[in-house]
C-alpha cells in the first residue's frame, strides 16, 4: 500500500515497490478476505433490474467450484481460458478460478466482432471458453477455431456444443487449494486494440495488480477508505476495467459494482451510483 503521504513529492521519495517472492491474485483478491471477512460484500451485481450481493465467502465458493470444474476438463498451469461475458458476478468468478488452477485468463470483449473474436482464440490458443449465450452465438459462426480448442461453458445453459456453466459448478466441490505462483508466473493476456497491425497478447504475470495498485490508490484519495464502493461502466475485459477497478477493489476487500448495460447513458450511471452507493468511479472518456 502507498504509505499515507499528501504531498506528491515526498511521497514519491518514499516510495518503494514491495514484491513478495510467492504471489497469487486469487489468493490475495478472494481467499484472505473469505478466510477474515466471510461475511463482508464482494460482488454487488444488479445485472437483470435486481440487486444481488455476494459476500467473500460465497464468492469463494462459487470460484472454486469453477477452478474444480476447470481441472477436470484438463486445464493445466499455462492453459489460456476465454471469458467472454458481460461485468457480471459470473466474470468475476472466472477471473478469480482461472487465477486459481494456475491457468492464464484471456478477457474477450462482447462487443468484438467475429473476426476478432476469432483471430484471438487462435492467436492465444485458448483451450476452453466461458460465455453467456450471445457469446456462444458468435463463436458458433466461426468455422476455424484453435486446434487446442475443447470446451465450451455457457452460463445460460447448455446449448449446442456448450455445456451448462451452472449445473457443473453446482456439482462440484466447494474446497480447492489456490496454485502456489510467484509474481512472474503467467495470469493475464490482454489483447491491444489493433489500431497498429494485428492485435497483440500482452502476457502478464501475477505482479501486474501490484503495479495497478498505486495509480489505483492515488487517483481515489489513498484507497481503500471506510465506506469505498466501486464500479466503472468500462467491460471488465479491458484493463483499465479489469485492473483498476475490479481487482483492485478485490484486493482491498472493497464491494465492486457489476453491471452488465445492453444501453447505457448517464442517466442510468447517476441511478446505478445512488442506489448501491457508489464513492469510486473509473469512467473513460
Amino acid at each position: 500500500m502507498l504509505p499515507d503521504i499528501r504531498n506528491y513529492d515526498t511521497l514519491r521519495r518514499a516510495f518503494r515497490w514491495q514484491i513478495p517472492p510467492r504471489f497469487n491474485i486469487a489468493d490475495v483478491c478472494c481467499d484472505r478476505w473469505a478466510a477474515q471477512t466471510p461475511d463482508k460484500p464482494a460482488i454487488i451485481d444488479v445485472s437483470g433490474g435486481s440487486v444481488r450481493i455476494t459476500p467473500f465467502g460465497g464468492f469463494r465458493d462459487r470460484a472454486n467450484r469453477l477452478a474444480n470444474v476447470l481441472v477436470g476438463m484438463g486445464i493445466q498451469p499455462g492453459d489460456r481460458v476465454g471469458i467472454l461475458l458481460p461485468q457480471t458476478l459470473d466474470a468475476a468468478i472466472a477471473h478469480i478460478a482461472i487465477y486459481k488452477t494456475g491457468a492464464i485468463a484471456v478477457p474477450l470483449a462482447l462487443l468484438f466482432g467475429i473476426d476478432a473474436i476469432e483471430y484471438r482464440l487462435v492467436d492465444a490458443g485458448i483451450k476452453l471458453l466461458i460465455c453467456n449465450g450471445a457469446g456462444l452465438e458468435k463463436v458458433s459462426q466461426i468455422e476455424k477455431l484453435p486446434p487446442a480448442f475443447e470446451t465450451i461453458l455457457c452460463t445460460d445453459g447448455a446449448k449446442g456444443p456448450a455445456l451448462d456453466y451452472a449445473a457443473l459448478l453446482d456439482a462440484a466441490s466447494p474446497h480447492f487449494s489456490t496454485a502456489d505462483t510467484g509474481p512472474d508466473d503467467p495470469a493475464l493476456m490482454v489483447y491491444t486494440s489493433g489500431t497498429t497491425g494485428a492485435p497483440k497478447g500482452a502476457l502478464h504475470g501475477h505482479r501486474v495488480l501490484l503495479g495497478h495498485l498505486p495509480g489505483t490508490q492515488l487517483t481515489h484519495d489513498f484507497l481503500p477508505q471506510p465506506g469505498d464502493i466501486l464500479w466503472t461502466p468500462a467491460d471488465w475485459a479491458w484493463a483499465g476495467g479489469l485492473l483498476n477497478i475490479l481487482l483492485p477493489g478485490l484486493y482491498f476487500g472493497l464491494p465492486v459494482v457489476a453491471c452488465a448495460y445492453e444501453r447505457f447513458d448517464p442517466e442510468a450511471a447517476y441511478r446505478l451510483m445512488e442506489q448501491t452507493g457508489v464513492r469510486n468511479a473509473f469512467i473513460p472518456p
